[in-house]
């Protein structure tokens, strides 16, 4: 479940894979929330629902409205006749989707081209990693984007300064130029 790498006298941990990951999260659901006592305990729990990273892609409210400008935008398409990013009877609560309905759409080249994400790039990756996968979000309970066009929009958002991560551990959120680029690009309003 776990990969140790030595670096020096230091250990350092990861998980072994997506799926070990997928487990953990799952499980995750049927843990009890502790009671949050305190305002700062209710301050970090705010920020997690507001935006946070989901492994290696957006997630919390932030996640499901860029994922919901996607579709607007014509960058993604539903192919299961729903609209927008809600949650279809059979998907798993708080999880990885094993099979989404969706794809690319008309507009996916020149709108992320215009976000700076490249594509070609993804798909000449990791070749078993899929371009497109989604997550049930833990909060919303809605789609959020995954794979490597989640992962490398997170990375793009991140280099080029429109999120910024907050000291509450995965917690994030634009910043004042991130939010005018996705309101231009996405017409995301946050």
């Amino acid at each position: 479940m776990l990969i140790v790498e030595t670096s020096g006298r230091h250990r350092y941990y990861r998980l072994a894979d997506e799926r070990v990951a997928d487990a953990i999260e799952a499980l995750s659901v049927l843990a009890p929330q502790p009671p949050i006592t305190s305002l700062r305990a209710a301050t970090r729990a705010s920020a997690l629902r507001r935006g946070r990273t989901c492994y290696d892609h957006l997630a919390g409210r932030l996640g499901v409205a860029v994922t919901e400008s996607l579709l607007a935008r014509g960058v993604l398409e539903r192919t299961d006749g729903r609209r927008g990013t809600v949650r279809g009877p059979e998907d798993p609560l708080a999880n990885a989707m094993p099979h989404h309905p969706y794809r690319l759409g008309p507009a996916a080249g020149r709108v992320l081209t215009e976000l700076g994400v490249d594509v070609g790039a993804i798909t000449a990756g990791d070749p078993r990693r899929p371009l497109l996968r989604f997550c049930v979000d833990w909060s919303e309970q809605r789609h959020h984007l995954a794979g490597g066009l989640g992962a490398a929009l997170l990375v793009r958002m991140q280099q080029a300064g429109w999120l910024r991560r907050l000291p509450t551990r995965r917690a994030v959120e634009l910043t004042p130029t991130g939010r005018a680029i996705l309101a231009d690009v996405l017409a995301l309003s946050t």
